[in-house]
């Protein structure tokens, strides 16, 4: 089973998820008229979907942590399948809105899953590459999904894209299903009772690093949202660029955004701390430019290196989650979920109250303040963004029949917050049979061979 093909599938996933999460901001007026509500009211979809998905996230995540991986996540984007279905079905606002709140209570549980699998389908090392493979489906839904949703909900009617969406959750079902290896739960889950497992997640806290990894997202995504949520009448302002210009450079904001996805995945791995802390000084470069109305050419170039830091910047984030809590990777994603969400509905918030007061000249302005308090918790924060991360040794070819089935011989290597175990697993099936069954308590091995499915 070829891990890339599995990382596609759950890339794909993120694809649908991320465009339906986003689909009702295009389709607002049509939603509105079809239902006989305000596009206030369709508005709070986005808000409301945000809420349930921060509040649910950490103790649905607990709750689940006995069900096989891949289970698991199929479940969770039938789910998803079934909410956009009912969406597309709805008579009534009430019943939209009913099964959008279905869709969230998955979301979470979606978002804190699919990262720990990236992890356990690749060697140690690859993690975050792994992560930047899975989120080019985020910036993919920027760039394409979201886009041409709007405008064949414009033409057909909102109703048909999201069947089109239930249709591409079904079709993220099967590939999940088919190309995904089973990755059973941890033995200390299984071990656990419900109440302890939702109590491990709450003490997940206590890890001062995911700590520390939570409160930057929060602040740096507050301000990054805040102004994101007005980019465009920001543009309109500084450079005049409306119609198909404007719709241009919105798109070549997630055009650059996949860039930076894919020159994260190359380097995420190796120097997480100083590769976060140029991103973030290119945000606030670029944010620093959108402050005066400086014309067309220095807006585009602002925008454009905006949305390759902002894209990009995530995988970092949610790399260094794993990396610090090894232990309790699904807890410590939930963790990430909520912080994220509450950076995206707090930043919005902010900025409607900013604009609504008269003030969009200021966004870019509280946008790059928050960033560079971000920046400074990063620069504190060195047991989780490290300047350089240490590479577990690789797999080595047996010497013979005999050294293929001796026990592993563990070798350790010193994280930087945590004492991991490594192993030389000698075996003569091909590398992407092992799969790294979870990070676990240090006397126990992390790196378990699986027999090959073929």
């Amino acid at each position: 089973m070829n891990h890339r093909v599995a990382l596609t599938a759950l890339g794909a996933s993120t694809f649908v998820y991320v465009t339906a999460e986003a689909i009702p901001v295009g389709l607002l007026p049509e939603i509105a008229a079809d239902l006989s509500v305000s596009e206030a009211d369709v508005g709070l979809l986005v808000t409301i979907y945000a809420a349930v998905a921060a509040l649910t996230s950490i103790p649905l995540t607990a709750v689940t942590m006995q069900v096989p991986r891949r289970r698991l996540i199929a479940i969770g984007m039938s789910i998803f399948g079934l909410s956009q279905l009912a969406s597309a079905l709805a008579p009534t606002f009430e019943l939209l809105v009913v099964a959008r709140l279905a869709c969230a209570l998955a979301h979470g549980i979606f978002w804190a899953t699919v990262a720990p699998i990236a992890f356990r389908l690749v060697r140690p090392g690859q993690g975050g590459r792994a992560t930047a493979w899975v989120f080019l489906g985020n910036s993919l839904a920027i760039v394409v999904g979201v886009p041409v949703g709007t405008a064949l909900g414009q033409y057909f009617g909102w109703r048909v894209v999201l069947a089109a969406l239930a249709v591409g959750g079904a079709l993220c079902v099967v590939g999940i299903l088919t190309q995904l290896p089973a990755l059973p739960p941890l033995p200390g889950d299984l071990r656990t009772s419900a109440w302890q497992r939702q109590r491990n997640a709450v003490l997940v806290l206590r890890s001062r690093p995911l700590v520390a990894v939570a409160l930057a997202t929060i602040v740096l995504m507050t301000g990054l949202f805040s102004a994101y949520t007005f980019l465009a009448p920001l543009v309109r302002r500084n450079a005049g660029l409306e119609g198909p210009a404007l719709s241009a450079l919105l798109l070549g904001f997630g055009a650059a955004g996949l860039v930076g996805n894919w020159f994260i995945g190359r380097w995420v791995d190796r120097r997480p701390g100083p590769l976060l802390k140029v991103l973030i000084g290119v945000m606030i470069a670029a944010l620093a430019l959108l402050v005066p109305a400086l014309g067309p050419a220095p807006t585009i170039v602002a925008v454009l290196a905006w949305g390759a830091a902002m894209t990009a910047s995530p995988v970092i984030m949610q790399a260094a989650v794993l990396r610090v809590a090894p232990q309790s990777a699904d807890a410590a994603s939930a963790v990430y979920v909520v912080a994220f969400q509450i950076g995206i509905g707090g930043g919005s918030f902010l900025g409607e109250r900013i604009v609504r007061a008269g003030y969009l000249d200021v966004l870019p302005g509280v946008g790059l303040s928050l960033a560079a308090v971000a920046l400074a918790i990063v620069f504190l924060a060195r047991t989780a963004f490290p300047s350089r991360l240490s590479t577990a040794p690789a797999l080595e070819a047996p010497a013979s029949e005999t050294d293929a089935a001796a026990p592993p011989n563990f070798s350790w290597f010193q994280n930087p917050n945590h004492l991991l175990v490594s192993s030389h697993y000698a075996a003569p099936a091909p590398y992407h049979d092992f799969r790294p069954v979870a990070y676990r308590d240090v006397t126990e091995p992390w790196w378990h061979p699986q027999e090959s499915p073929r």
